[in-house]
């Protein structure tokens, strides 16, 4: 019979067989705070299990992705998001033989800060709060200190590291500088995210009328194809194909994980199409401008009535408007506007 610890070594001495640059668990930074390793999971698997049972990872499936509150079911939330983004960065991390557990891990906990209202909420804390707010940072601040009762997870730095560094800006092309990641399954995550809003943003367009196939960009499609499908595999297979040589076992072509050049330019053409076609213009529509106004409220109200805040939260900062962003970016989009409703800031029914 074998032991339980063997159990946990026995997957250590498999990662030996992963990239030369792949991380390798008993390797890791380690934690913020010293803990017994699990008998059964590496410190990574066991990362993973700590942010699917969280309970920022639960309220992922009421938050917007790009559709604030839509009537279809087949809508992207922000929830269906992170987890095609585990899947693609999976698919990935395996063909590469890096280390899919952190990867899957990053990928489940990338998006656990954001606000609700997608990055309409964003903007306008960013906006309020006088030391900025980006959802990178807030999914950080999550997992280390709001999860658990004020304790955190207790992550690994390998994970946190990817978590905060998976964020793109509005750049003007993805051949920019995206920041640094300091792990390859890190890079991996912040590549399948691309892949995965690019494509599901696409499909919600075209569900909710906005955009047709037809729109998309001639000289895109006919690189990346004209189907969802046919898009995401000719992006994955080509970012296999690219980052080979960033995983040790090949001395030419690229060092990181990335796209050719063909590729990347049509990602690239599509992106922008999705923000001149699509993310601008709803950003402009009146259920927007409702969802920030329901933001600016509550953040006014709880400013101005710090004990109406629920206890926990006055003993997650040291200023009133840190424990008024965490609240409010903790919301999903149904518990901001029924708050709000509750509060008397907005009519019932702000956002139909």
């Amino acid at each position: 019979m074998i032991s339980r610890l063997n159990i946990r070594q026995m997957t250590e001495e498999r990662e030996e067989g992963l990239s030369p640059k792949a991380a390798k668990s008993k390797l890791s930074r380690g934690r913020l705070r010293p803990e017994e390793p699990c008998p059964i999971r590496t410190a990574f698997q066991r990362d993973r299990d700590r942010i699917i049972h969280s309970k920022a990872f639960r309220r992922l499936k009421h938050k917007t992705q790009v559709f604030i509150a839509p009537l279809g079911d087949h809508y992207v939330t922000r929830l269906t998001h992170t987890l095609e983004v585990s899947q693609i960065a999976r698919t990935i991390a395996r063909a590469l033989n890096l280390n899919e557990d952190l990867t899957e891990a990053i990928a489940l906990g990338h998006d656990l800060g954001h606000t609700p209202f997608g990055h309409v909420g964003e903007d306008v804390l960013d906006e309020l709060y006088p030391h900025g707010f980006r959802h990178n940072e807030q999914s950080l601040r999550v997992v280390d200190r709001l999860e658990n009762e004020g304790h955190g997870l207790n992550l690994t730095w390998e994970v946190r590291d990817g978590i905060l560094n998976h964020s793109k800006t509005r750049l003007e092309t993805l051949e920019q500088d995206w920041g640094t990641v300091n792990t390859l399954e890190g890079e991996v995550c912040k590549v399948a995210d691309i892949v995965a809003y690019i494509n599901h943003d696409i499909g919600d367009a075209v569900r909710a009328g906005i955009i047709t196939e037809g729109d998309l960009p001639l000289s895109a499609i006919t690189v990346l194809g004209l189907s969802h499908s046919q898009r995401i595999n000719t992006m994955v297979c080509d970012i296999i194909d690219y980052s080979w040589a960033a995983t040790g076992r090949d001395t030419q072509g690229s060092q990181t994980i990335g796209m050719s050049h063909d590729v990347l330019e049509a990602t690239d053409t599509l992106r922008k199409f999705l923000f001149d076609r699509v993310y601008d213009i709803r950003s402009a529509q009146e259920e927007a401008e409702k969802a920030r106004e329901v933001i600016r409220l509550l953040y006014q109200y709880f400013k101005e009535h710090e004990q109406k805040l629920p206890p926990e939260y006055r003993l997650y900062g040291n200023e009133t408007e840190r424990r008024v962003v965490d609240y409010i970016a903790g919301m999903t989009d149904h518990y901001a506007l029924r708050l709000a409703e509750e509060l008397a800031l907005v009519k019932k029914g702000g956002l139909n």
